[in-house]
C-alpha cells in the first residue's frame, strides 16, 4: 500500500484496525518472549495500539514505528506523555522515558538507529503489507532487529472474499518468510468474532518465532 493509503486512513479517522484494549494474545503469550524488566520490545508499523501501554505496565521498554505523525501524536496524548521530538536519520522519533517511536517508513529505520532490540511484537504490520511489499519488510525487520525473537500475529481466512489489508498471511507463507532464521511454533488460532471486519469468517493466529 502506498504511504497516502495510510495516512488518508488516518485523516478520516477510519482505523478499524486499532482496537480498544491490549491484544488478548499479546496479553496470554507475552511471557514466552522470556524478557527482562528493562528489555526493549520493538512493534513495527504500532500506529497508537493500547498494546504499548501494556508493555510500559510490564516495565518493558517499547520503540516503534510508524508512519503516520497523527497517529504517533494520538498516542502521546493518551499516554499523557509529552515527547522530546528529534530528527534521526530520514525519520523524526518522538521519545520519552522508556518509548521512542520512529515516524516514517520503517525502511528508512537503520540498525543504528534503531538499536538493540530483545524481541519484536509484529501484530499489525506483516498483516497490512500487500504480498509484493513483504518479503523486503521481513528481511529488513530481520536486518535491523538482528533476528530477534518475535511474537507475530496474523489473519487467516478466504482472500478471495476481502481485500485487505489486513491481508491473509496462512502457515505455508509463514513458514516460506520466517523458516530460514527462526524455529516456528503455532501458539493458537482463535476466530474473530463476528467476522473480520464483520465481513468474512476469519481466524486469529498466535506465533512464537526463536533464532535457530
Amino acid at each position: 500500500m502506498k504511504a497516502e493509503f495510510w495516512h488518508d486512513k488516518w485523516k478520516r479517522n477510519d482505523i478499524g484496525f486499532h482496537e480498544g484494549a491490549a491484544n488478548s494474545l499479546l496479553t496470554e503469550f507475552f511471557p514466552k518472549l522470556c524478557l527482562s524488566p528493562g528489555d526493549r520490545i520493538f512493534l513495527p508499523l504500532c500506529g497508537k495500539t493500547r498494546d504499548i501501554a501494556w508493555l510500559l505496565g510490564q516495565n518493558i521498554a517499547v520503540v516503534g514505528c510508524e508512519l503516520s505523525e497523527a497517529a504517533v501524536k494520538q498516542l502521546f496524548n493518551e499516554l499523557a506523555v509529552t515527547p522530546q521530538i528529534s530528527q534521526v536519520g530520514r525519520l523524526k522519533c518522538y521519545s520519552a522515558a522508556h518509548i521512542a517511536i520512529f515516524v516514517g517508513n520503517i525502511f528508512d529505520l537503520q540498525r543504528a538507529e534503531l538499536g538493540p532490540v530483545a524481541a519484536v511484537y509484529d501484530r499489525a504490520a506483516l498483516v497490512a503489507l500487500p504480498e509484493e511489499t513483504r518479503k523486503r519488510y521481513v528481511k529488513h525487520l530481520q536486518d535491523i532487529t538482528q533476528i530477534a525473537p518475535q511474537l507475530l500475529i496474523t489473519f487467516q481466512y478466504d482472500q478471495a472474499q476481502m481485500p485487505g489489508p489486513p491481508f491473509a498471511v496462512g502457515r505455508d507463507l509463514v513458514d516460506e518468510y520466517y523458516a530460514v532464521n527462526y524455529n516456528l511454533q503455532a501458539l493458537t488460532a482463535r476466530a474473530v468474532v463476528g467476522g473480520l471486519k464483520g465481513k468474512v469468517p476469519a481466524s486469529e493466529e498466535a506465533w512464537l518465532l526463536t533464532p535457530q
